[in-house]
């Protein structure tokens, strides 16, 4: 075994019983003592009040290596067996000089842990104790012990009353932090060999190289796309779960006292609808995630991929650690006869390690539950695959049913619960808002200006960037096709390319684009020398087409080289002026090389950089050879959604006018309605391309359009809202629907952000539903923040209302116009930005969403004086709720961003003795009573663990009326509630994701066990 791992092979629950002997018990009125205290004057084996004896020491330090030792794989100790009994010596001897250290337990922690075992090293030297002498492997597993023993010496610091918390809640937090990270690797990576431990740095070295740059298009000087660094290009976009989309509501709700014979409904889950894209894998082990072209789908897999590598900055994303990443994009591992077996992972995807992986290696990390698999692009596969696809990705999860999994497609690539039967949670990213817009023009000109060559480049830069900023604020055409990274990154080139113009609408971007990448870019900077052969831009887009219709025909999203050269020497004759390049290697060659569009994803075989390029010229083709039969016949295959869309585009009138009448026709013999309706969607979506189209036609892709409009459920909302802005010229106003259909116009309309959508939302910003007004309230950041605020939010009634704020110039616009009682601050607002903006006297219910900073919520809201509802929903930091044991809270949520499969629980729950209404995750039953209120009468209980005892519910919450049990993944037994008898109060008991031996246990008691989730 690597000695190095030895370090994070002892769990705090073995190291701690043993540190804390190390020390003397405080006595009474130890807490009244506010100063750093001496660490000579608390250890127990020395001085005055010695409890420990030097014996006793060395029986401790040999219990800390028998514990390390145990843990090492047959023929893999750290060291020879017989130098066990003088590593234990050694170690504690250097722990002896605890006696000897000049400093107090505050300099100790600003120290560092790896610095205190520093100090004892050197103590113990100067004073000539150390005399033993140990072989490699007998120190290494020293100096590891004595990093763990002093790292928990620190922690046990910080946990004494008589230490000064306050000045050092940083390092505190950074500890505690430390301390469950290695509680965390410990569960997951069990013992390794040397082998294997080697292996996986070697691979973490290898993914951090190939996955953390990205290819930007337009920015390099000599090729038409550049590399840029994922840490500065990220961009975290957001996704919204495809569960129902509530919009922030109080969950608890204060409807009249529930009797003994009506139910209430289990407690929704607070989270928000909306979460970072890179989180959703914190709350879900497998999550389906759905995104048009160009949203980021993939650049999420590599940030994923990069950040598990790495293992460092993993602040909100505790389930990658100890995790080991594999990036398996279908359009490379689909080509294959059968889909690979774990231990084929890396040969699948031309992984050149995948030579030097130890037998059964991947076997061994997926059956101990760490591995992350990014299965990236099930659009990108043929239908006919998917099947196949589903059936492998079942097997797989059969036998490594333990990991993390996310899944990437299409919006409608496949069915919506595709893969529910496996448990999977679906999310969809989101179009990019104003501000990320904002940030990503930024940080391409960022990019872009490490090119320029000289100072007046760089100010011509500066000034695009200003006026692109302008011109995506200010033009509706703009703002509408800059909704995703790719787009985005596109006009950013073109804005650059073209010296600040930019041409109108989606063909005459691509178009161009094609003529930036292709001849423009090449030809003004230079790049041909005198007598240089070049190849005019249509010969190339002639060349480009025929691949790509290839492609589109038969399903595929890579060729291999071979065929790649057979199409275009087929495509010679018909376009002569390619000869002047060579032969059909030699012009491949070239258009890899020089076009741009082209690139070599692994040897022998070519794709396009992006698929939305690939459909583009793929319709092209498909309407220069008028196969309008093969377009309809393959209209309900997402993978031709948007070649249709582009075939429009390209289409003359008269084209048009049959296209979409065919397709029309298509649609209404239709025996599926989710089918017609998609095909009715599409149908009206194209008319977006279509400027010059016949009247009639025009008029009857609307009118069937109207039958799904207005929508009636979320879903179809959102579906909806993939049209585009023509949608909003069809949705009704509020006169006359009900609350649920007003409030799925809403979502539609909220979920088209362009400046033409507020003034329709307006028109409900007087309704008297929450649900409407709850969905107002929580869109206000994908708009202009001063025109959505004077025009909605100022005009929404506040009773019952949550009021949501995104950033500190929206919070002082809520706060200036206010009170607002009930709000939610969603992001990084610090300590002294919530503590000086919001009135302790008017706030009486706060929602923390998504915050990262905030660590001591005394500084933060113990000024709230009438806060009676909390809610802590993905708040890292926010561990510690005794500081709020003062405020009058009846009603806490606290959701922590803890791992997959582990929850964090908040120190001083007990503490808040007036808490009347709990949710909060736990991981099994057995915490003391004493860390919980003693007045919860409901409660809303999240189980991570696959059971539960009824007998500790009775003893830890005997007032309880209303209890809701879901066992997030599922119960292994039915669950008995008889002991629920002895609660006097108890009125409805709601369990979800388990049986129940006997319903009929409580008399009195309404019980409900909901269907077990598949």
């Amino acid at each position: 075994m690597d000695p190095a791992t030895i370090g994070a092979r002892l769990a705090s629950s073995v190291v701690t019983p043993l540190i804390k002997k190390l020390f003397v018990k405080e006595g009474p009125g130890a807490g009244l003592v506010n100063q750093p205290v001496r660490i000579s004057s608390l250890i127990s084996f020395r001085g005055e009040k010695r409890t420990l004896t030097e014996k006793d020491l060395t029986k401790l330090a040999a219990e800390l290596v028998a514990q390390a030792t145990r843990h090492a794989g047959p023929g893999e100790r750290p060291c020879p067996a017989d130098e066990d009994e003088l590593v234990a010596e050694k170690l504690a001897t250097t722990l002896y000089a605890l006696g000897d250290l000049d400093m107090n337990d505050v300099q100790a922690v600003q120290l560092g842990h790896r610095g205190l075992a520093h100090e004892l090293t050197h103590a113990t030297r100067t004073r000539g104790r150390d005399t033993l002498h140990l072989s490699q492997g007998g120190a290494a597993l020293h100096e590891r012990l004595l990093d763990t023993a002093c790292l928990h010496i620190l922690h046990f610091f910080t946990q004494r009353s008589t230490f000064v918390a306050r000045s050092l809640v940083e390092q505190s937090g950074q500890l505690s932090d430390l301390i469950t990270k290695i509680d965390i690797l410990i569960e997951r990576i069990p013992s390794q060999s040397a082998q294997d431990a080697g292996f996986e740095r070697r691979y973490a070295e290898y993914m951090i190289g190939k996955h953390s740059t990205l290819t930007i298009v337009g920015i390099d000087l000599s090729h038409a796309e550049a590399t840029w660094p994922l840490d500065a290009a990220y961009l975290s976009l957001e996704a919204v779960s495809s569960e129902e989309e509530r919009p922030p509501g109080d969950p608890f709700g204060d409807a009249p006292a529930v009797t003994h014979t009506a139910l209430p409904a289990p407690l929704p889950a607070p989270l928000p609808a909306v979460v970072p894209a890179d989180r959703a894998l914190s709350g879900h082990q497998r999550v389906l995630l759905r995104g048009i072209a160009g949203s980021g789908k993939t650049t999420l897999v590599q940030w994923l991929a990069v950040c598990t590598a790495r293992q460092e900055s993993l602040r909100g994303l505790e389930q990658l650690i100890g995790r080991i990443p594999f990036v398996l994009p279908l359009r490379t591992i689909a080509r294959q006869e059968s889909l690979p077996s774990p231990a084929s992972f890396l040969a699948s995807v031309h992984n050149p390690l995948d030579g030097a992986q130890p037998p059964g290696w991947a076997d061994r990390v997926l059956t101990a539950g760490r591995g992350l698999l990014l299965i990236d692009g099930i659009d990108e596969i043929p239908e006919r695959d998917r099947e196949r696809t589903r059936a492998w990705l079942a097997d797989l999860l059969i036998a490594y049913p333990d990991n993390l999994w996310l899944v990437t497609s299409r919006p409608s690539a496949v069915a919506d619960d595709w893969l529910g039967a496996q448990d999977f949670a679906e999310f969809t990213l989101s179009p990019m808002s104003r501000e990320d817009m904002a940030a990503f023009i930024d940080r391409w000109h960022e990019a872009a200006r490490q090119t320029c060559r000289t100072e007046e480049e760089r100010t011509a830069l500066n000034a695009y960037q200003s006026a692109l900023h302008t011109a995506v604020r200010t033009k509706q055409d703009l703002s509408r096709l800059a909704t995703n990274p790719l787009m985005c990154g596109l006009i950013c080139a073109l804005h650059r390319a073209r010296r600040g113009y930019l041409p109108p609408g989606r063909k005459a971007l691509y178009d161009a684009a094609l003529s930036m990448l292709l001849t423009r870019r090449d030809t003004e900077r230079h790049v041909y020398a005198p007598g240089d052969v070049q190849l005019d831009e249509e010969p190339q887009i002639q060349l480009l087409q025929r691949l790509a219709y290839y492609l589109i025909r038969n399903g595929e999203a890579e060729l291999d080289r071979d065929r790649a050269e057979h199409l275009i020497e087929e495509a010679l004759p018909s376009v002569p002026a390619a000869r002047a390049l060579g032969d059909a290697p030699a012009i491949l060659r070239h258009l890899l090389l020089r076009s741009g569009l082209l690139r070599e994803p692994s040897v022998s075989t070519v794709d396009f950089v992006h698929r939305t390029f690939q459909d583009y010229l793929g319709a092209k083709a498909a309407v220069e050879a008028w196969d309008v039969g093969l377009l309809i016949r393959n209209a309900h295959d997402a993978q031709w959604e948007d070649v249709i869309r582009m075939a429009v585009a390209h289409a003359r009138p008269r084209e048009r006018a049959e296209l979409l009448g065919k397709l029309l026709e298509v649609a209404r013999h239709e025996n599926s309605a989710e089918s017609a309706l998609r095909l009715f969607l599409l149908a009206m979506a194209c008319l977006e391309h279509a400027p010059d189209l016949d009247p009639a036609i025009r008029d009857e892709v609307t009118w069937n359009a109207l039958e799904f409009v207005p929508p009636v459920t979320v879903p179809r909302a959102r579906e909806l809202a993939t049209v585009g802005p023509l949608v909003l010229e069809l949705l009704p106003g509020p006169e006359g629907l009900t609350d649920e259909v007003a409030e799925c116009c809403v979502v539609t309309a909220s979920r088209i952000a362009v400046d033409a959508a507020i003034p329709y939302l307006a028109r409900f910003a007087d309704h008297p539903a929450v649900g409407v007004r709850a969905q107002l309230a929580s869109s206000w950041g994908r708009f202009d923040t001063e025109r959505y605020f004077h025009e909605v939010i100022l005009r929404l009634d506040r009773n019952d209302l949550y009021f949501v704020a995104e950033s500190m110039e929206q919070l002082r616009l809520l706060l200036d116009t206010g009170p607002r009682p009930w709000l939610i601050l969603r992001g990084d607002f610090t300590e002294d930005e919530i503590r000086d903006s919001l009135d302790g006297e008017e706030v009486t219910r706060l929602r923390l969403n998504r915050n990262d900073v905030v660590s001591d919520l005394g500084t933060a809201l113990g000024h709230l004086s009438d806060l009676g509802t909390l809610y802590l929903t993905g708040c890292f930091a926010a561990r510690d709720l005794s500081r709020l044991a003062e405020l009058p809270l009846h009603t806490l949520v606290y959701e922590p961003p803890g791992p997959a499969g582990r929850t964090i629980f908040p120190k001083g729950l007990g503490e808040l003795t007036a808490l009347e209404r709990l949710k909060i995750f736990i991981d099994q039953a057995g915490t003391h009573p004493r860390h919980f209120p003693p007045g919860i009468t409901w409660l809303d209980l999240s189980v991570r663990a696959e059971s539960l005892d009824a007998t500790w519910l009775a003893m830890v919450f005997p007032r309880l009326r209303h209890l809701n049990v879901a066992f997030l993944h599922g119960a292994d037994r039915p669950l008995d509630l008889s002991p629920l008898a002895a609660l006097p109060d108890l009125e409805t008991v709601t369990i979800s994701n388990a049986e129940v031996t006997d319903p009929r246990a409580l008399p009195g008691v309404t019980v409900t066990a909901l269907p077990l989730s598949h």
